[in-house]
């Protein structure tokens, strides 16, 4: 199946996990997920199952378990689902969605100035 880039939020749930924990097993996911809410151990089974279809997690049998581990770094993930939906909203450019996070949301102030600092880092490497 071909890899998605964007993730469903109970697959990102799932992933968020994942890579937290570098290696889990079903149980170990179903567990941490039971503690926020309601889930059958089957849903998430067939959730893990999808997701390395999808290509997002990689399995590998362990005594009487598989072992799932991350098929990419979150940062590659996030940066590809990041790039889709500017693409899908914004219609490639960002620049819209600076301007509607500084003017619409609530940013603190250190966040305005940790990403002032990286643009001009950004720019200095251009």
């Amino acid at each position: 199946m071909k890899k998605q880039p964007v993730l469903t939020e109970q697959e990102l749930q799932i992933m968020k996990i994942v890579w937290r924990k570098g290696t889990a097993t079903v149980r170990d996911v179903y567990e941490e997920l039971l503690r926020r809410r309601k889930i059958a151990y089957t849903t998430v089974m067939t959730m893990m199952g999808i997701l390395e279809q999808k290509g997002h997690l990689n399995k590998t049998a362990e005594d009487r378990a598989y072992l799932y581990t991350p098929a990419q770094p979150q940062s590659q993930v996030v940066g590809n689902m990041v790039q889709e939906f500017v693409k899908r909203v914004f219609n490639g450019s960002a620049k819209p969605l600076f301007v509607h996070l500084i003017e619409d949301q609530k940013i603190a102030p250190e966040e305005i100035d940790e990403i002032t600092r990286l643009l001009k880092e950004k720019r200095r490497k251009k």
